[in-house]
């Protein structure tokens, strides 16, 4: 069973105070991305009716009902799959310094938040440090082959894809996101979550102004609250301030609304 909690991290720390709502969105929200793509790859969901629950779990329904889901082991991929279909974040970094992002050139004068020519696939790992770190496409291919590497590549700019071409028309950009996958007797499975605000960065599409950093519906916007207080990322994070918790769990919850069309289940 996986049961999302309120939580959240950033820069790798979980801080001080969660966001209300935030377990059942990152749920309901990666359930209705599974369904809607299932037709590109299948998922590891079993089931997160709380009816078909086992028994053993029924004295906890106040705790994971709308938060949970029983899903199926699976050996996980060792890499994460990002896609990127603007600069932004840390292929905006890579952008500025080398002219290239995981090792691919891009065309000189793009500004931050420019959509790319096309989407790129630039995966990456979990250091030693526990920092996310991009990997070259060849370094992929060295720790799962490459017939998982290319598979992984072709599953991940075709689930980008049909996300983002749905998003649009609810008025959202999908900047970039990142998947994971496993292996379960089925074959390679989907897992975790997906296109959720902590996996991706949504904005708005009636404000896309590039040149600069973007208003977001994801995980932006506490980031940017710890930019400006000068955390110096080591622990202990620090608490968010209740306005800012507030404001990120009202951020959630729109995106959610907009991107499925449903309410938020409590």
């Amino acid at each position: 069973m996986f049961v999302a909690t309120d939580r959240i991290s950033a820069f790798d720390y979980i801080l001080g105070s969660g966001i209300p709502g935030k377990g059942r969105v990152l749920t309901q929200l990666s359930l209705f991305w599974f369904e809607f793509l299932k037709d590109i790859v299948a998922n590891h969901v079993i089931t997160a009716d709380f009816a078909q629950y086992p028994e053993a779990l029924k004295p906890y329904e106040d705790q994971v009902r709308g938060r949970s889901m029983i899903v199926s082991r699976a050996e996980m991929f060792p890499v994460e799959c990002v896609v990127r279909g603007y600069l932004s974040g840390s292929g905006w970094k890579d952008y500025k310094a080398t002219g290239e992002v995981c090792g691919v050139k891009l065309p000189t004068g793009l500004r931050e938040s420019d959509k790319l020519p096309e989407p790129l696939f630039t995966p990456a790992i979990k250091a030693t440090s526990g920092h996310d770190e991009n990997i070259p496409f060849e370094e992929m291919v060295s720790r799962v082959g490459k017939p998982n590497a290319e598979k992984l590549r072709e599953l991940s700019l075709a689930l980008y894809k049909k996300a983002s071409e749905h998003a649009r028309t609810r008025g959202i950009i999908l900047a970039d996101s990142k998947f994971e996958f496993g292996v379960t007797p089925r074959g390679i499975v989907l897992a975790d979550e997906v296109f959720t605000p902590d996996s991706s960065r949504f904005w708005p599409a009636d404000t896309y102004a590039p040149g600069g950093a973007q208003l977001s519906f994801d995980k932006q916007f506490v980031r940017d609250y710890l930019e400006s207080i000068h955390w110096n990322k080591q622990p202990p994070a620090p608490a968010l301030p209740e306005d800012v918790a507030d404001k990120t769990s009202q951020k959630y919850q729109e995106a959610f609304r907009r991107l499925s069309g449903r309410e938020l289940s409590w």
